[in-house]
């Protein structure tokens, strides 16, 4: 299946930064962005988490979750986390399964796509041409927030 615009957004379940499992239906209710990136402590998968990282409080009062996507495992996630001091959860996709339900395989890596997901679970908004220094803002603004 194709995902688009208006399509359900595949459920996944996944360890995040600090070994909780996380479910898609953990965050009905709310908007989540779900955005995938190649690998930790990268110069482009960097600028694009501390964009999120710096807009946190704008996303918190508009009630929308950030999740960050790769194949890299917790402990490395951990680290990057530390390092850069991120305020959200990264998901260890180890195994690809939710990079393959999002059709973002890179071949070994995931592709850097972001979905948007409205509190019924639809995709509302897929940015496939990310600017990773601006990307928090973008889409904010490709929501109208």
């Amino acid at each position: 299946m194709t995902l688009a615009v208006g399509t359900d957004a595949p459920s996944f379940t996944a360890k995040d930064t600090n070994g909780n499992t996380v479910s898609l239906s953990d965050f009905a209710g709310k908007t989540v962005v779900l955005y995938f990136y190649p690998k930790d402590d990268t110069p482009g998968c960097t600028k694009q988490a501390c964009s999120f990282r710096d807009a946190r409080t704008e996303y918190q009062s508009k009630d929308i979750v950030v999740l960050g996507v790769s194949k890299d495992d917790e402990a490395s996630h951990q680290q990057f986390t530390q390092k850069y001091n991120l305020n959200f959860p990264l998901l260890a996709d180890t195994d690809g399964s939710i990079i393959k339900a999002y059709d973002v395989d890179g071949g070994g890596y995931a592709k850097r796509v972001t979905y948007v997901i409205d509190p019924n679970g639809k995709i509302i908004h897929i940015d496939s041409a990310v600017n990773t220094s601006t990307h928090a803002s973008d889409v904010l603004a490709a929501l109208g927030l």
